[in-house]
């Protein structure tokens, strides 16, 4: 494999509610209808003649005898699948000829869906990392969530496809999610209007505090031209004379690895790494940065746990690399490199051909890029959307995790609940009336639809301004600091 090929490898993405699966390759980087390579061992027991003579006479059996009639196409198509199950890879997955298509087609600049990025982790639909601002976002989706059920109906033994083409939909129109939630006792519900999914990967704004001008970009995904857009941006805040740099990609699941290579090569020293790409056989490339000096000013990554694979490429980059702190979350860890191989009949494989590793050579894969200044967002940042259950409104003397969820809540919002373990008490009472009050509600102290829409609502638009930003606002306090060194 030489470096051209390797510069064409990118890391995969799957988008709920379309098939964003972003990938590059030159036509003759693989041979699918070639042989198997010779490196590749067999069995000591059965040679390859006598495992495809196993093969055809259990396919045979099963089309002769089984009880139902089944299709040569279904057999097959179904051996490929456990083929992809067997390597125990959540990002190596077969896609029939309908689902390529419908990925192929929402390849454009927007697409109709809640989202996200997902894949199949232990038998579970997973989400990876709902996209910044998207429906998915909003609802309340938060990295690691596992959807069981889509619309009330239990989606055990779907493959990741079958499940995301239940998800999908057109713009407007709900789907219900029942979620399980790491170290959330009970599965709740979380219904996402499905919305029109902008690709627009890239943001800018400047921030002007303390007599000092930064720059922020937010990247969203690594697509086609991101890294042309990064560049324009970046252009257009340095003639604004900015005299710091943050680099935000909380949230980001990833995409090109060229993409994510190119910008590098704008912020980060040249000799340096940027990653390195590693094959089976243990060979590695590392892809340089070409930079002619360090900027004139400080540079700044933030980072939380829905950063996935390009973003970690990145921000590895950038305090490995550059020598630049991170602000925020350990990531999600992310650390192989999928590609898309068509296999002839609109078919196609998305298959794991290497693992990258960071600018110093560290294999991130299941551990995540560690950011160098710490820090969390509030609790009520992390808090599963409020409800109401089947047991009706939440009261006084009553205890759920429901309650716990709202206690959380009221605090965020100001409104002092006494308590945050669940138990519905006088004082958690005194701040449901409180917030009742404050939004011209009944004033009955309980938790009813209406006042747990409300609540969330409120919540929902707490999180989104900026100065509730713990890591943003940690972020800019430092490269003032750094910037005024």
């Amino acid at each position: 494999m030489n470096k051209k090929q390797y510069l064409m490898i990118v890391a995969a993405v799957f988008v709920l509610g379309a098939f964003g699966l972003y990938w590059q390759a030159t036509p003759a980087s693989i041979e699918t209808d070639s042989a198997a390579p010779e490196s590749v061992e067999v069995s000591a027991e059965l040679s390859n003649k006598e495992l495809m003579k196993k093969f055809e006479k259990a396919m045979s059996i099963i089309q002769e005898q089984y009880v139902e009639e089944i299709s040569e196409q279904e057999l097959v198509e179904g051996a490929i699948e456990g083929m992809l199950r067997t390597l125990e890879d959540p990002y190596s997955v077969y896609m029939d000829q309908e689902t390529a298509t419908q990925f192929v087609e929402s390849l454009g600049s927007h697409f109709e869906g809640i989202g996200a990025e997902v894949s199949m982790t232990d038998g579970k639909v997973t989400i990876v990392a709902p996209f910044r601002e998207s429906p998915a976002e909003k609802a309340g989706l938060q990295p690691n969530d596992k959807i069981l059920k889509i619309d009330g109906d239990s989606i055990d033994g779907l493959s990741l496809y079958e499940a995301v083409l239940q998800i999908r939909g057109e713009k407007g129109t709900i789907v219900n999610l029942t979620i399980e939630r790491p170290g959330v006792n009970e599965l709740f519900d979380i219904p996402v209007e499905r919305g029109l999914i902008p690709i627009e990967t890239v943001r800018s704004d400047v921030i002007e505090r303390d007599g000092t001008k930064v720059g922020l970009l937010e990247i969203t995904s690594f697509s086609e031209d991101t890294a042309a857009r990064f560049k324009e941006k970046l252009e257009d805040l340095e003639s604004q004379g900015i005299e710091g740099l943050l680099i935000d990609v909380r949230g980001n699941p990833g995409g090109y690895l060229n993409a994510v290579e190119d910008i590098g090569k704008l912020i980060i020293p040249g000799g340096t790494p940027i990653v390195q790409i590693e094959n089976r056989d243990g060979e590695k490339v590392r892809y340089m940065s070409n930079l002619d000096q360090k900027k004139p000013y400080p540079i700044i990554g933030i980072t939380d746990k829905a950063s996935a694979s390009a973003s970690e490429i990145l921000s590895a980059a950038l305090s490995e690399g550059g020598g630049y702190d991170v602000v925020g979350e350990q990531t999600f860890g992310k650390g192989t490199v999928q590609q898309t191989i068509k296999l002839g009949d609109g078919s196609e494989l998305k298959l794991s051909l290497f693992k990258w590793l960071t600018s110093a050579g560290n294999d991130i894969h299941g551990e995540g890029v560690m950011p160098t200044i710490e820090v969390k967002q509030p609790d009520y940042f992390y808090v599963a959307p409020l409800s109401i259950g089947d047991e009706g409104n939440l009261r006084i003397d009553m205890m759920s995790e429901r309650i716990k969820n709202a206690q959380m809540m009221l605090k965020g919002l100001g409104f002092e609940p006494g308590r945050t373990d669940g138990y519905f008490n006088e004082q958690t009472e005194q701040a449901v009336i409180a917030f009742q009050r404050a939004h011209s509600l009944d004033a009955t102290g309980e938790i009813n639809e209406e006042t747990a829409a409300l609540i969330q609502q409120e919540l929902v638009e707490h999180v989104r301004d900026k100065e509730n930003d713990h890591q943003l606002q940690t972020a800019i306090e430092l490269i003032i600091k750094q910037a005024k060194e």
